[in-house]
């Protein structure tokens, strides 16, 4: 297979998980609509204190900031520990090429 094969199959490999995850996140949203028409008026309302608490949006938002936020820093680290290793990555991608610059 060619890097471009290989980068090209690892693009198709990951779009359809992506797919297959948002409708799997599709079916789940559906549920919990349905669900929640059903049981609404059941539900008794929320005592005043609970004003003083954040939002459930709030809660997914800060959630998924630091998520982000953890994300990067974990993307830079990755990276940093790459360039330390890169003097020796580099020798073992020279070694396995052939005098005429095609690999062994």
């Amino acid at each position: 297979m060619t890097t471009t094969t290989m980068s090209d199959f690892t693009q198709a490999t990951q779009d359809a998980t992506l797919e297959a995850v948002r409708k799997s996140q599709q079916t789940v949203v559906e549920a919990v609509r349905v669900w929640s028409k059903a049981i609404e008026k059941a539900v008794p309302a929320m005592p005043a204190a609970s004003k003083e608490l954040p939002t459930s949006e709030e809660l997914v938002e800060s959630s998924f900031q630091f998520a982000e936020r953890l994300l990067a820093a974990q993307h830079e680290f990755a990276r940093e520990v790459l360039s330390a290793a890169a003097p020796v990555l580099e020798k073992k991608a020279a070694k396995t090429k052939t005098p005429t610059g095609t690999s062994a």
